[in-house]
Parts: C-alpha cells; sequence; structure tokens
C-alpha cells in the first residue's frame, strides 16, 4: 500500500485491534435519482492522498492544500470554483504535509489549517487562509494543540470558530478538543468526550446545528457515533451503523438536509459505500453509481455546485486525481 496510513501506524499494527462490523440488513433509504457524477475540469490538482480541503465562503472556492503524491509530499494550493481546478501562486505557504486538518472560521472569516505530517515529523503549526487575498499567514499561538496527523476539525456549531479533536502524535491517539480563538488555540473540557482516536469522519449537521462524528482509527478501533453541541460531546446510539472505518469523509448537504459519508480504509480493503446521518439515525444510501473505492481524499460541499464534491484519495498503490459530486436530482 503506497501511502501514509502504513507509513504512520505499520509499527502499530500489533496493536490494532480491528473491529469489522457489518451493518445490520435494513433498507437502503432510496433518493430518486441519486447518483455521484465524475466532473472533468479543464485543469486539477495532481493525484495525491490526505490533502486538507474546505470551502471558503470569502472567495465562493473550495480551497485544497498539499497531501502525499506519487513522488513527494505536497505543500500547493488549489482552488476550485464549481467549474476549474486552479493552481494558486502565493508568495508564502505551508510546509509540505499530509493528513493536515482545515476548516473555515466564520468569526474570523478565515480558513484554520492544522497538524500533518511531513515525512519526518509530526507538525503542530497553524496557518490561516485569507479568501479574500489568495495568502496564506503563519498563526503564532501561546498554546496549541500536540503536532499530530489525521486530526479533526470543524465549525464550531454555536460560536463559529474552529474546532479541533484528536489526532495522533507518533506515539499515541489523542481525545483533547481545542478551538481557536482568533489569536490562540484554549484547550476545552467537555463534560464527555469519545475515545482518543484520528482520521474520524466528521461533518457538521446544519439542520441540527451541531457536529457528527463517526469511528476512524485508534489502538482499538472506535466504532461509535457522537455529536458536538460546541460545548458537551454526546454519544449516540443507532439502532444502525455504517460499517467501521477510518480515513473517510463527511460532509452536510443543505438541499437534502443531512451529513454524507462516505469511503474509508477497513483494514482489508477500502469502501465505497454512501451513508446519510439524519440526526438520530444513519441510512445508507443506494446512488446510481460511486467513486472507486478509497481512503484519505477531501470531501466538502461546494454552494457554487450546490453538491458535495469529493476529491483525491488512495486504494492501495493507486492515487487518484479525479472530482466527483453527489448529484441529488
Amino acid at each position: 500500500m503506497n501511502g501514509h496510513i502504513r507509513l504512520l501506524f505499520s509499527m502499530f499494527a500489533a496493536l490494532v485491534v480491528l473491529v469489522v462490523v457489518v451493518a445490520l440488513p435494513v433498507g437502503a433509504t432510496e433518493v430518486p435519482g441519486l447518483t455521484w457524477s465524475q466532473l472533468s475540469p479543464a485543469t486539477s490538482p495532481s493525484a495525491r492522498t490526505g490533502p486538507a480541503m474546505a470551502y471558503d465562503p470569502v472567495s465562493g472556492k473550495v480551497v485544497l492544500f498539499g497531501g502525499l503524491g506519487a513522488a513527494a509530499y505536497l505543500n500547493d494550493t488549489w482552488t476550485f470554483d464549481g467549474t476549474t481546478w486552479t493552481q494558486e501562486t502565493t508568495p508564502v505557504a505551508p510546509p509540505v504535509r499530509v493528513e493536515a486538518t482545515m476548516a473555515f472560521d466564520r468569526v474570523t472569516r478565515q480558513i484554520v489549517l492544522f497538524g500533518g505530517y511531513d515525512g519526518h515529523k509530526y507538525l503542530g503549526d497553524t496557518w490561516l487562509w485569507d479568501g479574500a487575498t489568495s495568502t496564506w499567514t503563519q498563526a503564532t499561538p501561546t498554546n496549541s494543540p500536540k503536532p499530530a496527523t489525521g486530526p479533526m476539525a470543524f465549525t464550531d456549531p454555536k460560536n463559529g470558530h474552529v474546532d479541533v479533536f484528536g489526532g495522533f502524535d507518533g506515539r499515541f491517539y489523542d481525545l483533547d478538543t481545542w478551538r481557536w480563538s482568533g489569536v490562540t488555540w484554549k484547550h476545552l473540557n467537555p463534560a464527555s468526550a469519545p475515545s482518543a482516536r484520528a482520521g474520524a469522519v466528521v461533518a457538521m449537521d446544519g439542520a441540527r446545528r451541531n457536529v457528527v462524528l463517526f469511528a476512524g482509527l485508534a489502538d482499538v478501533n472506535p466504532y461509535n457515533t457522537w455529536t458536538w453541541d460546541g460545548t458537551n460531546w454526546t454519544q449516540q446510539f443507532p439502532a444502525v451503523q455504517p460499517p467501521n472505518r477510518y480515513f473517510a469523509a463527511g460532509a452536510f448537504d443543505p438541499r437534502l438536509g443531512v451529513s454524507i459519508a462516505f469511503g474509508g480504509g477497513q483494514g482489508g480493503g477500502d469502501l465505497d459505500d454512501s451513508w446519510m446521518w439524519t440526526g438520530s439515525k444513519w441510512k445508507p444510501l443506494k446512488p446510481a453509481q460511486s467513486p472507486p473505492a478509497r481512503e484519505s481524499f477531501g470531501m466538502v460541499y461546494d454552494p457554487a455546485l450546490g453538491h458535495v464534491l469529493i476529491f483525491g484519495g488512495q486504494k492501495g498503490a493507486t492515487l487518484f486525481g479525479d472530482t466527483w459530486e453527489l448529484d441529488p436530482r
């Protein structure tokens, strides 16, 4: 398998107890005409695994940064306007990395990038993307989460700041929750929290103003669903869950009013299934067409398209450089 998951976690393979759980045999939720459609932009980022990706309302574009390509770790920045990918030429850029995380901060109106791995060390630096000027600026917070790969960033549903949960620091998985203030990171102390993990599915649930988190990678793989309301984590107990997975991705689709999860790794192979979170239940979807199975890809909702968008990822030694949209026509 070419990719950073083996690079980062192979030494811990003996510790990882893979819990493979098959979803209960329930009927899939049918959404008329639902399908994944591959787009054909004139230009695209090179094939890669583990890019960071977020939607920027300031510029009205999807922003993609870095990842691991066929020959090197990357630090290029690309934007997608719903039709074309454009490589941004910036005077300053974050150093190369894979499996960083980023999300849009509604208060500061900037994308916040944190963490990752550069092939030699785990990263704990914070960078800010200004969509109005298409520039990166390195932040100098007085407090910060531990350097980590595979942390999960999301826009706080109540106050609009960026929160970060979990990650892997080279020895241990983390279960801390941090909040970006616009100047520094604040360590939060919720009454309860998910178990330590990296590479979980995370998606804003815009209909219910919370964030859903599912599964991920840890010493014992965490097969559970949690929600974050900006103050506390609450474990949910849906009767049905997707099969266990790591380095999958999710995004909220306002047209459907649900959070969508797709793909991910599962030890013996990668997945190409699609699920939706309704706020209390996981329900399987049966799109007419799906992207090839993959893990470690970017996934966001793109208002310019009105659809959920995915880019890149990997399956075994194969790296992807394709762009797909979920079309609920």
